[in-house]
């Protein structure tokens, strides 16, 4: 097994390869507006740094959000060119849980609460039973009109640092972004236990979650400057 993860879904552009037992390389870089730069040389770095090649990845692991739109479709895409190459399965996780299993590996049980900035003074969160079980749906909220709901529990990632006033417990030495090693652990996790519903998502296109509109519009009402 070699997997090749990557996420785009939070500031950090990251990506790692995996052989099943344990991370061969992973590189990280915290970067809000340089994912589509940023990309591309963090994967060729890994794949030398591990000493293999694209042609040798049995599986791609993409985080699908929730994250903005822009940065969220540069992992995604990527993803799926890369597997439309190799014609290795793309799979899809959900980047709070990959969170939430390396709060895990940092030492966390839960129940504990994830959550990471999703500007305009609101956060992607969700709540977890343990760092591999999720409770419900991940959701975008202002962070008071949540605080009644993640009180009493630790909470990890960037949003949760940002709004201390909400997320009152946030333990110390817990990842604040996203880590392409630990969504990539918990694939093969998922896949060496047989997973049904993991395997199955890898027949189709990888869902994005973006939870909301992009900030980009198509303008309702716009002046046509060219000849009819």
């Amino acid at each position: 097994m070699l997997l090749l993860a990557l996420d785009t879904a939070t500031p950090a552009v990251t990506v790692a390869l995996h052989d099943g037992e344990r991370v061969l390389a992973e590189f990280s870089r915290v970067d809000a507006r340089r994912h589509g730069e940023l990309l591309m040389p963090a994967v060729d770095r890994v794949f030398r740094e591990a000493g293999t090649e694209l042609s040798a990845v049995t599986g791609i692991v993409v985080g699908q959000g929730p994250g903005p739109y822009t940065g969220l479709r540069v992992g995604l895409v990527t993803a799926a060119a890369f597997g439309a190459v190799t014609g290795a399965p793309v799979y899809g996780v959900c980047s709070l849980d990959g969170l939430a299993h390396a709060a895990g590996r940092a030492g966390l049980a839960g129940p504990f609460t994830v959550a990471t900035d999703a500007r305009r003074k609101e956060v992607y969160w969700a709540r977890y039973t343990d760092p591999r079980t999720r409770v419900g749906e991940p959701a975008v909220d202002r962070p008071a009109d949540i605080a009644e709901r993640v009180a009493g529990t630790p909470a990890v990632g960037a949003g949760a640092l940002l709004y201390r006033d909400v997320f009152r417990e946030v333990p110390e030495g817990m990842p604040e972004h996203q880590s392409a090693g630990a969504l990539a652990a918990l694939a093969a996790e998922k896949l060496a236990a047989g997973d049904e519903a993991f395997l199955a998502g890898a027949g189709e296109p990888v869902r994005p979650l973006y939870l909301r509109r992009p900030d980009a519009q198509v303008p309702a009402h716009y002046k046509v400057v060219t000849p009819r």
